[in-house]
């Protein structure tokens, strides 16, 4: 049971995070594909997921070999618990209204207009605009899940099933892609994104403290109290804090929220 609660986290988490990362990449290159041409796209958005893989396997098995078990704990878990709170702040700004929740669709039609206004560049053969969008677009987002699935894998001792996580993701948003062949403006990323705050935040919290146990005699990580089962009551305590926060915004935006809308009218 125990095992299972990890085992479990660590899927969710990390085929949740790379889900929405990869609708991201996907709606710049379906804006690439439709305006420029699918030739130089997807050579383009390939180039980038194959250098991920490298980059995934050479840094997590490289990490495994040079860092101590409770260091990688609390350097990989404190950066990973500040890379779960920004997610978290932005989806608290988001669902207060003190920040526009994020659009696919939009985004995707301003990908579309930059490439409508792009110049024709032939390099190697493929238009080089589309190439490089696709790359950066695909490797960038990308990058977030290669260092998720480092922290998640590598504190979990179990790189290749994170991998899986990411991968089974990456399979159902290109399937998805496919399909409905448009941005996927229907899935509830702003909700999924609060979700991912929430198992980051967890998930980092967990394996910091855990990390604590460096400067402890031995050198040997800290366990928490009911061992995994600690990550449920974190995990609750992440929702309570995030939620309560945004009620709070929410009820000092109220007075403003008036003038404001009168303002924008005038």
């Amino acid at each position: 049971m125990l095992a299972s609660v990890s085992v479990w986290g660590l899927v969710t988490a990390t085929a949740l995070a790379s889900f929405v990362e990869f609708v991201e990449a996907l709606t710049i290159v379906l804006a690439m594909g439709v305006t420029r041409g699918w030739r130089s796209t997807a050579i383009g958005a390939g180039t980038a997921a194959g250098a991920l893989a490298v980059v995934t396997v050479v840094a997590g098995y490289a990490l495994i070999d040079w860092i101590p078990e409770a260091a990688l704990q609390l350097v990989i878990g404190a950066l990973l618990l500040i890379f779960g709170l920004q997610w978290l702040r932005k989806s608290i700004l988001r669902s207060a209204g003190l920040e526009a929740m994020h659009d696919e669709a939009q985004a995707f039609r301003e990908e579309r207009e930059a490439a409508l206004r792009a110049g024709e560049e032939t390099r190697f053969g493929l238009d080089w605009f589309a190439f490089v969008v696709s790359f950066k677009g695909v490797f960038l987002e990308g990058l977030e899940v290669v260092f998720i699935v480092i922290t998640f894998g590598l504190n979990a001792d179990n790189v290749p099933l994170a991998a899986a996580g990411a991968a089974v993701a990456a399979g159902a948003v290109l399937v998805l892609g496919v399909l409905v062949h448009r941005p996927l403006s229907a899935i509830p990323e702003n909700t999924l994104k609060y979700v991912v705050g929430l198992l980051l935040a967890t998930f980092g919290m967990f394996w910091a403290v855990e990390g604590l146990g460096l400067f402890a005699a031995g050198r040997q990580s800290l366990e928490w109290p009911g061992d995994d089962w600690a990550l449920l009551a974190l995990l609750a305590c992440w929702l309570v804090v995030s939620q309560l926060s945004i009620r709070l915004l929410r009820r000092a935006l109220v007075p403003t929220r008036i003038p404001l809308a009168e303002g924008r009218a005038a």
